[in-house]
């Protein structure tokens, strides 16, 4: 019997990490496999006023650590209603970021120690981790060109924090080959579509998915 699977992916703003997730979606359910989509932060009523405050909220100076716990407040409460009752239902859940953000964002590219990321992450969600994240990879200079809307607060840091950003994704990426794929975002859409179902259909035949490629 097929197991559920938890796939993540992430990556610098601007690698078009958000549609690979919906293209990723939308070739589940070609294949037949019961998919809950989500973005972190966000996904339920608190999630989603939490993320207006960390994106857009500019009235409020707020401390990198402050920052880092309201995210987690968001994921907390994203694992609780909607990622572990997906799982329990035996689906695939599909996110839009999760914790090795945090780490990266808030800890590589912020200033905090990223053990200490870690160690609260795995508390907030009761050390539950993807199966699979992948991670996207595009010159932050690439990333910038990209954007199709506004920067938001953490957009708008400038390209020293974005070229910690990107080593954080990157170090960490290494760090951890057996949870983590860096994918080269670069080429066209299509092509890196095809990419990210390669890496998605080997875990999922290893899960017991019954998957095919083409």
């Amino acid at each position: 019997m097929a197991r559920p699977v938890f796939l993540s992916l992430d990556g610098v703003d601007g690698t078009g990490k958000t549609t690979q997730c919906r293209l990723l979606v939308d070739w589940l359910r070609t294949q037949k496999v019961p998919v809950t989509a989500c973005a972190d932060p966000g996904g339920t009523a608190l999630g989603q006023e939490l993320r207006q405050l960390l994106l857009f909220g500019r009235d409020h100076a707020m401390a990198v650590i402050t920052e880092a716990l309201l995210f987690m407040a968001s994921r907390a409460q994203l694992v609780e209603e909607v990622i572990r009752p997906a799982l329990a239902r035996g689906e695939v859940v599909v996110s839009d970021r999760f914790l090795l953000a945090n780490v990266v964002y808030q800890g590589h590219a912020g200033g905090l120690n990223p053990a200490d990321v870690w160690a609260v992450g795995r508390f907030a969600t009761g050390g539950l981790e993807p199966d699979l994240t992948l991670v996207f990879d595009v010159p932050p200079d690439v990333a910038v060109q990209r954007r199709q809307s506004d920067a938001d607060r953490l957009e708008d840091r400038g390209a020293e924090y974005y070229a910690r950003v990107r080593t954080g994704f990157t170090y960490e990426a290494g760090m951890r080959p057996e949870k983590f794929r860096l994918i080269d975002a670069t080429p066209a859409i299509d092509t890196v579509h095809l990419e990210v179902r390669r890496h998605v259909s080997r875990v999922l035949t290893e899960h017991g998915w019954d998957v095919a490629l083409g």
